[in-house]
């Protein structure tokens, strides 16, 4: 009993630093545009390359991890997750940065569905399962937490780089706690990866995720994105189309008949896809328009990452009252409370008026994501769990992805459309971002730059205001879908029953 809850430690303490990684990025934002002359597409580049390298590669890492060995997997992962954060760290320009996250996201591919697929396998006691999986989404809301809070902490004192670094010594613990206590487990009967569905599915994922990204940029009328929007469709239905065909598919696409999978995975990525514009949203908010410092503004949102976590292992306790799809729906209708406050968001802020809305939205992210990959995992065979693992992941990041892409769109364009520069000035930096806006009032006399940083701070609250209404009606239609969707999924699910009852 002892060591399969330290196994339970080693794959919380590698997804903690999964979700902290990405969350100090954002906080390491504003100081990209001043050291390193970013602009605002290679800002979303910054943000985005993460996202798309790791859920293009979540499909074939998962199910390599079947093959060789999770243990294997996920220390392999964890020593190029640490190489790859000192190259980011100290990239001299945006173009390398780029490229060096998206080594971090290959890295990042092989380490998601090993430390879930670890549980499913640890965890073989439906209870017990539950309640681990619980603990488990705690840890990755407590990262979301606590990655601005040492991302503050550090750039309040060094350079934006240093934020990746911290990687390094948390990595060396996984790897050493792996050596010592995670068993090995793999699928004793997996053939050989198909490559062909490999490749098949990256390009897919990754086509798909440019399209939209630049249709959401640049409108659907352009020719480019309506050819890589086609490309990316077609050869993710080739890649459907052959995992039907194949003895040893990467995903075995049945699972997909189960309505409890089905609708899980749905609605995490549309989840994600509403909360990560939170997150970008907040890292502008909390220090370009209240002048809140980096370490401050970490601070301020810990208080919604912990009740994540603590929503988290409270699903567990709230399933047999309310049922799988009530506690999900909860959540997501928790949180979309949260974003209506938002829309209220000023120049100036009362911090206590704010703190309930947190609270109760991080506490319903807890829950809803919880009670999700506790399906995700029951409904797939045990020996699959790495590529079951992979689909919820893969889920999870593309929305982030796609979030930070549309969203991020809705938000900036919001704030183009907004902006009134004053009489006489004219600003490309300023039009770009609230952060060129920004950079730009330090080299115009102080009554320009007041009149500047007036106009840039009332554009930017009106794209917040419009990204809050949009993701809160988003939210609330995410709920009724898991309200329905979820209907009928026994409270407790044994191992493979709910396989065969919707089936």
């Amino acid at each position: 009993m002892k060591n399969k809850w330290s196994c339970l430690a080693i794959a919380c303490l590698a997804t903690l630093l999964l979700s902290l990684d990405l969350t100090v990025l954002h906080l390491a934002l504003p100081g990209l545009v001043g050291d390193l002359g970013a602009s605002s597409t290679q800002l979303l580049w910054i943000g985005d390359i993460y996202g798309f390298a790791l859920a293009g590669l979540l499909v074939t890492m998962g199910n390599l991890g079947d093959r060789i060995g999770r243990k294997r997997l996920l220390l392999i992962g964890a020593a190029a997750f640490g190489a790859a954060s000192v190259i980011t760290a100290y990239a001299p320009n945006p173009e390398l940065l780029i490229a060096a996250r998206a080594l971090l996201g290959v890295a990042g591919a092989t380490i998601m569905p090993s430390t879930l697929s670890i549980v499913r396998n640890v965890f073989t006691e439906p209870g017990e399962r539950t309640v681990a999986v619980g603990v488990w989404s705690g840890m990755s809301a407590a990262g979301f937490a606590i990655g601005p809070v040492v991302g503050g902490l550090l750039l309040d004192h060094f350079w934006w780089g240093s934020v990746f670094l911290i990687n390094v010594p948390i990595m060396a613990l996984v790897l050493v706690g792996g050596m010592l206590v995670l068993p090995e487990s793999r699928n004793p009967h997996a053939g050989r990866i198909d490559l062909v569905s490999a490749g098949l599915s990256f390009v897919g994922i990754v086509t798909v995720i440019y399209a939209i990204k630049e249709a959401a940029h640049k409108g659907l009328e352009h020719a480019d994105v309506l050819a890589a929007g086609v490309a990316g469709a077609l050869l993710l239905g080739l890649f459907v189309w052959r995992q039907t065909r194949l003895a040893e598919p990467l995903i075995d696409v049945r699972l997909f008949a189960r309505r409890a999978f089905t609708a899980s995975i749905l609605t995490n990525l549309l989840a994600i896809f509403a909360m990560s514009a939170m997150m970008l949203m907040f890292a502008w908010y909390l220090q370009l328009v209240l002048g809140w410092s980096p370490l401050q503004s970490g601070l301020a949102q810990l208080p919604g990452g912990l009740s994540g976590a603590v929503g988290g292992v409270l699903a567990a306790k709230l399933i047999p009252r309310l049922g799988r799809n009530g506690v999900v729906a909860l959540g997501l209708a928790m949180n979309a409370a949260s974003f209506l406050y938002y829309t209220t968001l000023g120049t100036e802020l009362n911090y206590l008026s704010m703190l309930p809305a947190m609270i109760i939205g991080g506490a319903g992210v807890g829950l809803a994501f919880t009670v999700n990959n506790d399906n995700v995992l029951a409904t797939a065979p045990a020996q699959r769990a790495g590529a079951a693992a992979a689909v919820s992941e893969t889920a999870f990041e593309l929305g982030g992805a796609l979030g930070i892409a549309i969203l991020g769109t809705v938000l900036t364009s919001a704030y183009r459309a907004n902006l009134e520069l004053p009489a006489g000035l004219a600003g490309e930096a300023a039009r770009e971002s609230l952060a060129g806006a920004m950079h730009a009032a330090t080299t115009l006399p102080a009554g320009q730059a007041d009149q500047l940083v007036r106009a840039a701070h009332a554009a930017f609250l009106e794209g917040v205001h419009l990204t809050s209404y949009v993701t809160a009606g988003l939210l609330a239609g995410v709920a009724v879908l898991a309200l329905v969707g979820l209907r009928g999924v026994p409270k407790v699910i044994p191992e493979e029953v709910l396989a065969k009852a919707h089936a």
